[in-house]
């Protein structure tokens, strides 16, 4: 971000409202349901929402407050607006009717759609002044948290008799449904990666 333009004070503004937003929202249900016995914390981290939003929450402060410039900063950057673009993407259409423990619809509106857009709309908006160039190490390093996720879930699952996605759960699908979903899950979140990375690159050379 240019230091000199006039903007760029309003961007910073923004992002640190839309990460002090995240924040509210992440701690409303843990605060409110803290002393109820069917309220699990370990579950409610174990959702991928939850986890890309709270890395989502700490890119926005930290880019509100510090905007630090480095490569390896905006291929973190590049990487939370690829997670919190899954969550949207997949919630829109895997979840969208589905109680996945966010009833308070404000929260829902705000970790499923909101701050997806405004990570996005920052990444676009606000492009990385250090090269962040398209490639296969790229998207391959992004794409291991998503997959190390996957990992968790389905060996954490018999554990403790808890899944946090119907689409993850082999006793609803069977290994072999769940296995080829998963396939194309990966397939649709490398091209989501391959897609955030080459806006990126564009958005950097738009700029001046």
């Amino acid at each position: 971000m240019n230091p000199d333009s006039g903007t760029a004070w309003v961007y910073r503004g923004l992002r640190v409202a839309f990460g002090v937003l995240g924040i509210v929202a992440l701690a409303w249900i843990p605060l409110r349901n803290l002393h109820e016995s069917a309220f699990s914390p370990a579950n409610y981290f174990s959702y991928f929402t939850i986890q890309s939003n709270v890395l989502g929450v700490l890119v926005l402060l930290i880019g509100g407050l510090a905007d630090p410039q480095g490569r390896r900063w905006q291929a973190i950057r590049g990487a939370s607006t690829l997670y919190l673009l899954i969550t949207g993407v997949v919630y829109a259409v895997l979840l969208a009717n589905i109680d996945v423990m966010l009833t308070d619809r404000w929260i829902n509106d705000i970790l499923h759609r909101a701050l997806p857009i405004v990570l996005v709309a920052d990444w676009v908006l606000v492009p990385a002044r250090a090269r962040v160039e398209l490639s296969p190490r790229l998207v391959a390093s992004w794409l291991v948290y998503p997959v190390i996720y996957g990992v968790y879930t389905l060996i954490r699952g018999p554990m403790v008799d808890w899944y946090p996605y119907p689409f993850m759960d082999p006793r609803i699908n069977g290994w072999i449904s769940l296995a080829i979903g998963l396939i194309v899950l990966l397939g649709v979140f490398t091209l989501l990666a391959i897609a955030i990375a080459a806006v990126g690159g564009l958005a950097r050379r738009r700029t001046p």
